[in-house]
């Protein structure tokens, strides 16, 4: 298949890029320009401004793709800038779970239904992420329902390539004995690892499915759970002060993501617990080393 992704050269994006070639479809990475990719001959490139409607439509007019990836769609006129221009079978879009209001335990697809709700047209620094991403979704049911479109929802991507750093924050603050101020420490909470996110959009390329679809690990954890282990690792003891840094995954409720719909497909997700504390151990010997 003749794909184009958007946004293929960082965090989960490369191990999708990397499946997405092990699998042998032709891959084209449309970028900035600005950081450099791993694939050599084995991909073709376009250069251009995903948030410049004028740049879209000078590199993608009349282009045609068997499917389009879509990483980096915040708002609505990131969709409408994109599908008023290029001509694809399929458009997969990067969505996530913030569309959920609220998320709760058990949160499954039904739960936002985005052919309901007041459409928008609006630019990324217009409202907060949940809301933008709620919109580029009004976007596509109800502007964009002559296309095939697949909207995948993410929680939280964690991994050894996370750059939010957002678990290492935990794990740092414990062994550095930092105040840290967490509202949500006994929330149970999911995730999804890196490498299985890329893996999961790659394996919807081909697969006969329109609609909103899940993605999380199987499991959830606290963040006391985590920082539980760090101190018995480590010795350290964790400071919770309502005055100190505040923590990275302040204001998130408690919650799981139901992901029946997408293990129906045939796809088979990681167990949380099986990675989550080898990540943890990670961060833990690249702080030691950092010393």
């Amino acid at each position: 298949m003749n794909i184009l992704v958007i946004g293929g050269t960082r965090f989960f994006g490369i191990p999708m890029v990397d499946d997405l070639l092990k699998k042998g479809h032709e891959v084209t990475i449309a970028t900035r320009g600005m950081a450099k990719d791993k694939y050599g001959d084995k991909v073709n490139r376009i250069i251009f401004d995903r948030c410049n409607a004028d740049s879209i439509k000078t590199q993608l007019s009349n282009k045609h793709f068997d499917v389009v990836i879509d990483k980096i769609a915040y708002c609505s006129n990131d969709v409408k800038n994109l599908l008023d221009v290029i001509d694809c079978d399929k458009y997969i879009y990067m969505s996530t779970t913030a569309v959920y209001d609220p998320k709760h335990i058990d949160t499954s697809e039904t739960d936002f239904n985005a052919a309901e709700g007041e459409l928008i047209w609006c630019d990324r620094g217009d409202y907060p992420y949940d809301v933008i991403k709620r919109h580029a979704e009004y976007a596509l049911w109800q502007k964009y329902s002559d296309k095939k479109f697949i909207a995948v929802r993410y929680p939280f991507v964690i991994g050894k390539d996370d750059y939010t750093n957002r678990i290492r924050f935990y794990v740092e603050h414990v062994m550095e004995e930092k105040p840290m101020n967490i509202d949500n420490v006994d929330y149970q909470m999911g995730y999804i690892r890196s490498d299985e996110a890329g893996d999961f959009i790659s394996f919807l390329v081909d697969k006969e499915f329109e609609g909103a679809i899940n993605g999380a690990s199987n499991g959830t954890i606290s963040l006391r759970e985590i920082i539980n282990y760090v101190e018995d690792k480590t010795g350290k003891k964790a400071v919770m002060d309502k005055n100190g840094d505040d923590a990275p995954y302040n204001g998130e409720v408690e919650y799981s993501i139901n992901t029946k719909l997408a293990q129906s497909l045939g796809f088979k997700f990681n167990n949380l617990n099986d990675y989550i504390y080898d990540l943890i151990d990670y961060y833990i010997d690249e702080i030691n080393r950092s010393w």
